[in-house]
């Protein structure tokens, strides 16, 4: 039998989500809970690999078993053993051809940037900081000369291990909310180009820039990649006809007078996308 599985997860407290031999991953914490339900050992797989301090809503994961259990037991029953900082959303038994990475159709990430002139500390963990005014709208139009089928080799970093550097960037919105700005993308290098935005948004270079950067391919002319605190997986597309639900759980900050905080939404209905 194969489960589909929705986890969402606290970057911070984890060194990302691939297994490492110290025990320390999202991985490692979600594989022991699953196992001792299952009362066998259990492999997971993700839907995209999260990096150290990089946080999901939305992650998606399948494993095989050879146990029946309730989907209670796959849900509240493994939460209790995983850490505060990890937790299961949603279960569902799926196909036998369905994979978590390889059935997805796309991953989106946002990332928030808190843009104020002190650094954060109640949500140091959960948003970037830049402290120097940016400009919205050169950003915006810089965005927009990524969109497309681009050759993103000046973003790749130097363990990339993808096959080819060409990706079509469908989705990349910049917005402003109160002092945050927040960018949602449907790619992975997402740290790297909101460097780049942060770069045009502070006057350093133009938009037109960025089409310079992507054109010359050299990595050395983009801007440091950022940092991973504002880095939230936010949504995995499946077929409809998977069945899955869509996690719509976070993806706005609002301003409250001095008061900042995510807003969280509920559990969406079942993806009609």
């Amino acid at each position: 039998m194969r489960i589909a599985l929705g986890v969402e997860y606290d970057g911070s407290r984890f060194c990302g989500w691939q297994t490492q031999p110290a025990g320390c991953a999202v991985q490692d914490a979600l594989e022991r809970a699953l196992s001792e339900i299952a009362g066998e050992p259990v492999a997971t797989i993700c839907a995209g690999r999260t990096d150290a301090g990089v946080h999901a809503l939305a992650q998606v994961v399948h494993f095989d078993t050879g146990v029946d259990r309730p989907e209670s037991a796959w849900v509240r029953g493994v939460n209790t053993l995983l850490p505060p900082a990890c937790a299961v959303t949603w279960s569902q038994p799926v196909a036998d051809d369905f994979h978590a990475r390889y059935s997805a159709r796309a991953r989106h990430y946002r990332y928030l940037l808190l843009n104020h002139p002190v650094r954060p500390a109640a949500d140091q963990a959960r948003v970037g900081w830049f402290h120097l005014p940016l400009e919205l709208e050169p950003m915006q139009r810089a965005a927009r000369l990524l969109l497309g089928e681009q050759d993103f080799s000046a973003f790749r970093s130097s363990e990339c291990q993808a096959k080819t550097p060409v990706r079509t960037l469908m989705r990349l919105e910049v917005a402003r909310h109160g002092d945050h700005l927040v960018f949602d993308i449907a790619h992975h290098m997402v740290q790297k180009c909101v460097g780049c935005l942060v770069y045009v948004g502070k006057g350093k270079h133009p938009p037109e820039w960025l089409g310079e950067v992507l054109a010359g391919r050299d990595r050395n002319r983009a801007a440091p990649t950022f940092e991973a605190a504002g880095l939230y997986l936010s949504r995995v597309e499946y077929d409809p006809r998977c069945g899955l639900p869509v996690a719509q759980r976070s993806t706005l900050v609002e301003e409250s007078g001095a008061t900042r905080a995510l807003a969280i939404g509920k559990l969406g209905e079942r993806s009609s996308v």
